[in-house]
């Protein structure tokens, strides 16, 4: 019965977000998307490349299937 007497903090004392600069973590990588980003398409791009070198239907088959894939991630995106 103790737990049902004791008080809440008051609403100003809770905090949702920590206060900018407090929340120094090492290991979260932070800004490192851009490279991330750039990293994941320089791949696709040579595996597309070396596919191509072996076989170009199978090459354009990855195409078609990620400009598809492009076309409808954007579209229930948008929906």
């Amino acid at each position: 019965m103790k737990l049902l007497a004791q008080e809440l903090p008051s609403p100003k004392a809770i905090q949702e977000t920590p206060a900018p600069g407090s929340n120094q973590d090492p290991l979260i990588a932070r800004g490192l998307q851009k490279e991330q980003y750039i990293g994941i398409i320089g791949l696709a791009i040579a595996l597309v490349a070396a596919v191509g070198f072996f076989s170009r239907r199978v090459e354009y088959a990855i195409m078609f299937a990620i400009f598809l894939s492009a076309l409808l991630i954007g579209f229930f995106l948008l929906v």
